[in-house]
């Protein structure tokens, strides 16, 4: 038998990526207009109260991004190692590493929850929790450090055995670069950028330049 050249699997990487990049970079205006006001927990509370609308909108984009970065990560297991030598690692540290980024997107968009109800009545909560979920709220979606995994995966397999095409394995190697370089520093979130941008370019390339898998069986 042979298996099936559907796409589907790289356009929901492209639509991942996309929708955690605009989506996260748009949820963090909750906290655009606290300024100086960080240095006091009752004062961010009264900054960032009656803004539930973007916690809400948060929590949605976490679970389509994460959604689609599974499908993603099944998908790119399948397709590289029907291009990679038998017993290759490149597919499943590269879907490991997709995963990675939806597990912490499910877990950062679930702290949504306690913060949307904490917004609606501030009044009830201590303001130091509510300062607390707000770091977290903005720290685990936008830990994206596992699609640098993915992306240097995926150059080693393009360069190595073609896996991916040249010019995807020479993004994918400065995409991992870039995650690095944000991990190298207590600047962890800023692997968004880098890692959702990859995922995005990564999908587009194998839905546009994915070839079929040999027949098998």
């Amino acid at each position: 038998m042979t298996t099936s050249n559907h796409r589907g699997w790289a356009a929901a990487g492209a639509l991942g990526g996309l929708a955690g990049f605009a989506g996260l970079f748009a949820g963090s205006n909750l906290t655009a207009n606290v300024g100086d006001r960080i240095r006091d927990n009752a004062l961010v509370v009264e900054a960032i109260a009656g803004q539930r609308a973007y916690v809400w909108s948060t929590q949605v984009v976490c679970f389509v991004a994460a959604a689609l970065l599974i499908v993603f990560a099944a998908g790119l297991r399948r397709h590289l190692g029907a291009q990679e030598p038998a017993g290759s690692l490149v597919p499943g540290v590269a879907a490991a590493g997709v995963g990675i980024v939806a597990v912490l997107l499910l877990v950062g968009g679930g702290i949504c929850t306690e913060l949307y109800w904490a917004l609606g009545d501030p009044g009830r909560w201590d303001p130091d929790t509510i300062a607390a979920l707000v770091e977290v709220y903005n720290t685990l979606p936008w830990l994206w450090s596992g699609a640098g995994i993915a992306a240097a995966a995926v150059a080693v397999g393009g360069f190595r055995h073609g896996s991916a095409s040249r010019w995807l394995a020479a993004i994918s190697a400065l995409a991992a670069v870039l995650v690095l370089a944000t991990q190298a520093f207590p600047a962890q979130y800023g692997s968004l950028f880098p890692g959702a941008a990859w995922v995005l370019v990564a999908g587009i390339g194998f839905m546009t330049t994915s070839r079929a898998p040999a027949p098998v069986g």
